[in-house]
Order: structure tokens, then C-alpha cells, then sequence
């Protein structure tokens, strides 16, 4: 490394503007650096909103410049660190700025979180924004979610008469170069060749509750568990119903066709009554031995623990298949409360956490009514141990 380029990558590390540590810098990195400093500076040439002032061009020009010079994921990090370090979830309500961020489940969170206070033309942009993020969650998860819960495909198994989706190409092609026409300089497919779909018998596929804290520690949890009650109500062979509380019991099963009018159904923040939630949830199960209950909380119970503890035991002895997450996000790591989970795991439940790709394949072992905690640890999952 020259001296040259050495005294340039210091000047970007310590944000040094001095003369003779600029001199270096070139139009790009001057650029680069200014928009870190209005992050990560000192504060002493920057007040207000860090630096970064209340006109929105001047926000969406710094937050193109941090898409110029930093990957996707580096930017989510700074988007993060100027919410907590500048204030710049005030900036929110300002919808040039929601135009031109970077979108991730944590900003859906963050605008769920915010609505009731955006004027409407901020809510609108909002919604164009969240429908964004859910329409790739749902491309990332929905056909893994569907295929989890109907069946999979066996590459052990050949046919002839595949599915579109299930045709093997390099298989195909070579059992078809015999009929290669070079005017055309492609193959004709006379014969195709694809994998069998192996049906899985999945018994018990009556009616999945996903019952979801909704209190502000489970933000992200919330917004995956709303976009997979939307897949899982779009999927015939099982019938699902979204129930959020935190203190109040919000039941949006009515919504799962539209994902985005999930979020705004739900309010995040306030206290938290699991075992009020429970009971709405336990008065709606008709059929016990064929009902699935996905309690989704960190266990921190605001209303009564003891009731909780005997009111999910009786609904484990009446057959319902009552698994517990503590969390539902990408880290999979939960902050719950210690002593109310290894009370819950003794009844039998399982207690654990998972990320979004674990999720289906949950449903699945659930919905089979195979051995959980066996499942987790196939996935190397740590449960919380009974007392």
C-alpha cells in the first residue's frame, strides 16, 4: 500500500478534514466523508437533526450518498445508527424521506410504529414503502412456506409428464440434443424429463392460531408473523387466524388477504396480557385435537402468570399442539423472561426462538405433529429447559 492511499483510507477512518489530510481525498471521497460525518461527527459544526437539517432534498441527497458508497446491508447499519443517534425518526413523518430510504423490517416496525401521527400524505408514501418490503418477504418466503406444508419435491423420482416448475433442464436437454436445429440454434424438447413430487401426509390440518405479542420489544416478530399468516391463509389445506395483543386483543384474520393492511392493524408498543390473548384464542378452538396454537412472546406477562400457566396446560391436555416463540426475527436470538418459560416448558410445550427460514419448516413438523424439540434439535435450536 502507497502512502499515498494509506494517508487517504486514515483520513476516511478518523473523518479528519484538515488541509493537509484532505489534500488526499478526491471529490468521491470528500463526499463519502461528509456523509459520515453527519452521522458519526463530533456534533461541534452539526446541530439540529444531526447535521442533516429539516429539508427533505437534503436528506434524500444524503441518503444517496450512503447508497453510492456502502452495500445494501452497511446501509440498513447506518439507517439504524442515525434513527437512535440523530432523531431521525422524526424525520419519518416527512414522506420525500420514506421515498428514498432503504427498506427493511426493522423500518416497517419503526413506520407501524408511527402512523397514528403521520399526516396523510406521509401514510400514504408509508404504505408504498411497507408494500415494498412485504412483497420481498413474500417472494423469499411464501413457496418455501408452500411447499413446506403441501409437499416437497423427490430428486430421487423422475417423470416424464413434470410440472413447468419441476422440470430438470440439464436432464432435458441432454436427452433432446438429437433434435438440435441450427437454424434456430436451440434445442426441441420432444421428451421432458422432471422430478416427482412426493406428497407428504400431513395429518391434523385443521386450524393454525398465530397469537402474536404485539408490544414494542416484538416489533420485528410481529411484521414476520403477519407475512406468514398471510401466506398460510392463502394455502387451502389449512385454515389460519392472526390474533396481536398487547393489554387489547386485535383479531385480523379478516385482513390476511392484504398483508399491508395487516401492519397497519397493529399497534405496537403499550403493555402486555398473554394470558387475556390466550383465552380469546382458546374460546375460538373448536376442535382441539385438530387446532394449532403459535404463541409468539418473550413471556415478560403483564396480567396474570399463574392463570397463563394453567390455562395453556389445559389446552395442551385437551389436544391443542401449543408451541411457544420467543421471538421471530433474523438474529433468532430472544430477550424473554427466564423463569415464566421454564414454567410454560414444563407443561411439555416447546419453547424456543426461530428465524423467518426456520419458520416453515416448523409449521410443517407441527402441522405433522412430530416431536418439536426434536425438530429444534435437528436444527441445532436451543429450547429453554423445563424447571
Amino acid at each position: 500500500m502507497s502512502d499515498m492511499e494509506r494517508d487517504r483510507r486514515w483520513t476516511l477512518a478518523l473523518g479528519t478534514e484538515a488541509e493537509e489530510g484532505a489534500a488526499a481525498l478526491s471529490d468521491g471521497d470528500r463526499r463519502m466523508s461528509r456523509a459520515l460525518s453527519a452521522l458519526y461527527g463530533d456534533g461541534t459544526e452539526t446541530k439540529g437533526r444531526g447535521g442533516l437539517g429539516g429539508s427533505a432534498p437534503r436528506v434524500a441527497k444524503w441518503l444517496g450518498d450512503i447508497r453510492e458508497f456502502f452495500p445494501g446491508s452497511v446501509v440498513q447499519v447506518i439507517q439504524k445508527d442515525a434513527f437512535e443517534r440523530k432523531g431521525l425518526r422524526q424525520m419519518l413523518l416527512e414522506p420525500e424521506f420514506l421515498a428514498t430510504v432503504e427498506a427493511d423490517v426493522n423500518l416497517v416496525a419503526d413506520l407501524v410504529a408511527l402512523r397514528g401521527v403521520m399526516p396523510e400524505k406521509t401514510r400514504e408514501t408509508a404504505r408504498v414503502v411497507i408494500g415494498k418490503v412485504v412483497a420481498e418477504l413474500m417472494e423469499r418466503l411464501e413457496r418455501r412456506t408452500a411447499e413446506a406444508i403441501r409437499g416437497a419435491l423427490d430428486r430421487s423420482r423422475r417423470t416424464s409428464r413434470p410440472r413447468f416448475s419441476d422440470i430438470d433442464w440439464p436432464r432435458t436437454i441432454r436427452a433432446n440434443l438429437s433434435h438440435y436445429q441450427p437454424e434456430h440454434r436451440t434445442v426441441v424438447p420432444e421428451r421432458l424429463i422432471g422430478f416427482m413430487r412426493q406428497q407428504r401426509r400431513i395429518v391434523d390440518l385443521d386450524e393454525v392460531v398465530l397469537c402474536v405479542d404485539q408490544s414494542g420489544s416484538m416489533a420485528s416478530s410481529v411484521v414476520y408473523a403477519s407475512i406468514f399468516a398471510a401466506v398460510m391463509a392463502s394455502l387451502p389445506v389449512v385454515t389460519t387466524r392472526l390474533v396481536c395483543f398487547d393489554t387489547a386483543i386485535v383479531d385480523l384474520t379478516g385482513e390476511l388477504a392484504d398483508p399491508v393492511e395487516v401492519l397497519f392493524g397493529i399497534q405496537l408498543g403499550g403493555g402486555t396480557d398473554i394470558n387475556r390473548a390466550v383465552a380469546y384464542c382458546e374460546d375460538r378452538i373448536e376442535r382441539p385435537s385438530k387446532s394449532h396454537l403459535i404463541l409468539i412472546t418473550d413471556l415478560y406477562e403483564g396480567g396474570n402468570a399463574d392463570a397463563l400457566v394453567d390455562r395453556l396446560a389445559a389446552m395442551v391436555l385437551s389436544g391443542v399442539n401449543v408451541i411457544v416463540l420467543l421471538a421471530l426475527t433474523d438474529s433468532g436470538r430472544p430477550s424473554y423472561d427466564p423463569a415464566l418459560s421454564a414454567r410454560v416448558a414444563a407443561l411439555g410445550i416447546p419453547v424456543f426462538a426461530c428465524t423467518p427460514d426456520q419458520f416453515p419448516g416448523l409449521m410443517a413438523a407441527a402441522l405433522r405433529r412430530e416431536d418439536i424439540n426434536g425438530w429444534a434439535a435437528d436444527q441445532d435450536i436451543k429450547t429453554v429447559r423445563a424447571e
